[in-house]
């Protein structure tokens, strides 16, 4: 028995009609803004990834009219501008939420609950990976790495780090999102939505009081090996694995083999690890 090419998902009709154009005001906006942007580079098509962050940042994603203004603007054809939107995970293809909310499923945030979180958050928003919420507020995301492993398991929304989360707080998190509550990133700038954040990722100044001034770093973990490098020393510091250690024994040198993480044996979130208090910590050892 054979199956039609309709059954398939398979479209043998008439191509699909050209994209159809911005509104003569928002084309006139998207223009001027795009221009600013072509000017920053000595090529023109070196614009095309903040020009698509731009497109985004209009209707929350990037469309096929997105694409085929982006085309214009840089004298590019469509298939082009497509090879590149579809290759960076950044640039949505269908509507998202208002949030963006990434969970890092990579190995140690894995290890230390990632998982468990993006498992919890999948059960408790009714989506899939990459789904949206009905109330077009939450769009929840895998992500293979956000580069924070010293504050493991990380969450991020529109980018902006949520540190040291377990199921709990994360469910909590979105609560608040969905609910209108503000909420704040552990470090980095207040929290706004996935279209204002596209509209900076595009170039343009972030105008909100404060956020330039907010900050955040990396954690002590990640900090003494940049001092390491520098040639700075500290004392050897013994971490035993978590329940590891014989009761009484007295701390002793380690070998220049002997592996002093506090991951050797790790829970299923950091929230049960009493040395791994949330939050980043300004040293080592604090």
């Amino acid at each position: 028995m054979t199956t039609s090419s309709s059954e398939q998902g398979v479209s043998l009709g008439m191509p699909q009609l050209p994209a159809p154009a911005y509104p003569d005001d928002v084309r006139t906006r998207l223009e001027a803004d795009a221009k600013e942007i072509i000017s920053r580079y000595p090529g023109s098509r070196s614009a095309l990834l903040p020009l698509l962050h731009l497109v985004q940042s209009e209707e929350g994603h990037v469309t096929r009219t997105g694409m085929q203004f982006c085309a214009d603007m840089l004298g590019l054809t469509t298939a082009e501008v497509t090879a590149v939107a579809t290759f960076y995970t950044m640039y949505r293809r269908k509507p998202s939420g208002d949030y963006q909310v990434g969970v890092c499923t990579n190995t140690l945030c894995a290890v230390m609950g990632g998982d468990a979180i993006f498992e919890s958050l999948q059960e408790h928003l009714e989506v899939g990976n990459n789904g949206t919420t009905d109330d077009g507020k939450i769009t929840l995301e895998h992500i293979e790495c956000n580069a924070a492993c010293d504050f493991a398991p990380v969450v991020m929304v529109n980018w902006e780090f949520f540190d040291n989360q377990t199921p709990e707080t994360a469910k909590q998190l979105v609560d608040d999102l969905r609910a209108g509550t503000e909420v704040s990133p552990t470090r980095g700038a207040p929290l706004c939505t996935f279209k204002e954040t596209a509209r900076i990722l595009a170039g343009f100044p972030d105008e909100r009081a404060g956020a330039v001034e907010a900050g955040g770093s990396a954690g002590p973990a990640s900090l003494i090996g940049l001092r390491l490098a520098k040639g700075e020393t500290e004392p050897a510091r013994v971490v035993h694995p978590r329940g590891g250690g014989t009761e009484g024994e007295p701390p002793h040198d380690p070998s220049p083999t002997e592996h002093l993480s506090s991951h050797d044996a790790p829970q299923d979130t950091s929230a049960s690890d009493p040395q791994h208090p949330a939050g980043p910590t300004a040293e080592e050892g604090e």
